[in-house]
């Protein structure tokens, strides 16, 4: 299988008012190929979510190297980097960011709004056929304050399968689910995404969730590497978000 993306050295430092920069990411090395499954956990504040909208090209690496579909994603800029984003890259969040006053129809076809060709034009019929296949052919019309948070989940997956993407980055994708929703959403974005042949990288507090990638990996001193099998519990499961500064950077990167 050929690699998708690889990051090599990869450091992520913020700077602090009155103080040394804060290094969140240092020295993180990373390949994932085609149909890959990755898992990696990390205590809270250990730089998760960085590393993410690193990986997703919503932030840039402060040094090292990062490479997607050959391309080096340092040099790319503005139009062309959102271009390769959007078209080649989905997200799945914890809280869905759904857009409220649209229909999970719309939302779903939201995406298609800035393709061309067949995708723009056809664009609700795309979104109606991703939706039925996630199992909300019926719910298409609903607002999300009308779905369930399972049903929420389920649009938001479609909307980040949609373009059919090459790789998929999920970040704490059932921490708003029940144990059984959170499973068979899982088992969902899995299969869809076998079906395309998407690498899948997926950050989460629970071990019953990381264990169902191939791969393990933990974040610890900003550094990546293999996971052993350890507990994730307590403070680490309560919060599955950055510290403020990581929050912060998270922030402005999307914005």
């Amino acid at each position: 299988m050929s690699v998708l993306l690889e990051a090599r050295d990869v450091t992520r430092t913020v700077d602090v008012i009155d103080g040394e920069p804060l290094t969140i990411l240092a020295g993180v090395d990373l390949a994932v190929a085609e149909g890959d499954r990755v898992s990696i956990v990390g205590r809270s504040g250990s730089g998760k979510s960085t590393l993410l909208n690193v990986l997703g090209l919503l932030d840039a690496p402060t040094s090292g190297e990062l490479t997607f579909l050959g391309r080096d994603a340092r040099r790319l800029r503005g139009a062309a980097r959102d271009r390769l984003r959007g078209g080649e890259i989905g997200f799945v969040f914890q809280q869905f960011n759904l857009l409220p006053g649209r229909t999970a129809l719309e939302n779903v076809a939201t995406p298609l709004y800035y393709d061309a060709g067949r995708a723009f034009w056809q664009r609700e019929k795309i979104a109606r056929e991703m939706l039925e296949r996630v199992g909300l052919g019926e719910r298409v019309a609903q607002l999300p304050s009308r779905l369930s948070g399972g049903e929420q989940q389920r649009v938001a997956i479609a909307r980040a399968l949609v373009r059919r993407p090459r790789l998929i980055l999920a970040d704490e994708p059932t921490g708003a689910l029940d144990l059984a929703t959170g499973q068979t959403v899982m088992e969902l974005m899995e299969e869809v995404a076998g079906e395309t042949g998407a690498a899948l990288v997926t950050i989460t507090h629970d071990p019953a969730i990381a264990q169902r990638a191939s791969r393990h990996l933990r974040l610890e001193a900003g550094r990546l590497i293999a996971d052993e099998p350890r507990e994730y519990g307590g403070a680490d499961a309560a919060d599955a978000a950055d510290d403020p500064a990581h929050a912060e950077l998270v922030d402005g990167a999307a914005a």
